[in-house]
């Protein structure tokens, strides 16, 4: 089985150490869930990353491979103009995925070198001793989350044919609406959204995940459903263990760290 590795993982900026300073103790069950996870990933002996990101191109219509052969993150946005990396982008492989989706799905491909945040936080966090390692950012799409777990479906088909150590990365928060601090402002469903997320994957009651109605969906505010479907329909037919790291909401923003053994 060419995929080694799957975790979902949420993006605070504050984790990053010139963004965070001393708040990063805010944050210390997901700091110590990230530690985790690298570890884990690099004792996969992972060649490539795939990264599925709430913040890059996304169109309504279409899913979204990023091609670029080179990929630079740095954190301007959140004023740090100091941390940055490069890491270079699989285009073999993306190729051969779009080859084989392109008429059988909504696909579109981009060249963007500059990784947005989704993307950033986590591969920063976890790449700091596998410099070599190569990524492939997916973006998705407005499609409901039946095409969406239909797409990482056929990505896990054609992964199959392939020989490359492959990890799997879901990057995405839960709801932003958990406390009246919170950056979207309160919502009592919030935190109804985040349980009900976290106890179905829990038990593995895919099923129920993607049948969440539109309106808890909206109202809790999430970023992160959409990448954690994708993830899901990858490992459709495979056995594997979820293994909750790490799940708070210090700013009002759900965090969940959770690792799935393979």
């Amino acid at each position: 089985m060419p995929i080694v590795f799957s975790a979902i993982a949420p993006h605070p900026p504050i984790l990053i150490p010139a963004i965070g300073k001393e708040n990063i103790s805010r944050l210390k069950a997901t700091a110590d869930s990230y530690l985790k996870l690298e570890q884990d990933l690099y004792a996969s002996q992972a060649e490539t990353i795939i990264i599925i990101s709430p913040h890059g191109h996304l169109q309504e219509e279409a899913f979204t491979i990023n091609l670029s052969p080179e990929f630079k993150g740095d954190f301007k946005a959140f004023g740090d103009l100091t941390t940055k990396f490069n890491l270079s982008g699989n285009i073999g492989l993306a190729h051969k995925i779009k080859e084989k989706l392109e008429t059988k799905i909504p696909l579109q491909l981009i060249s963007q070198p500059e990784l947005d945040h989704g993307a950033s936080i986590p591969l920063y966090l976890l790449t700091q001793h596998l410099p070599k390692i190569k990524i492939i950012p997916l973006y998705y799409s407005g499609l409901n989350l039946a095409a969406h777990y239909n797409f990482g479906q056929m990505i896990k088909s054609k992964l199959l044919n392939f020989s490359e150590r492959i990890a799997i990365i879901a990057s995405g928060d839960l709801s932003h609406r958990l406390s009246k601090n919170a950056p979207a402002g309160y919502s009592p469903k919030g935190k109804k959204f985040d349980k009900k997320l976290i106890d179905s994957l829990l038990k593995k009651e895919t099923g129920e995940i993607i049948k969440f109605k539109h309106e808890l969906i909206a109202e809790a505010g999430e970023c992160g459903l959409k990448s954690i479907v994708i993830l899901l329909g990858i490992l459709e037919g495979m056995k594997y263990e979820p293994q909750l790291l790490s799940y708070e909401y210090p700013f009002g923003v759900g965090y969940l760290t959770m690792n799935f053994k393979l």
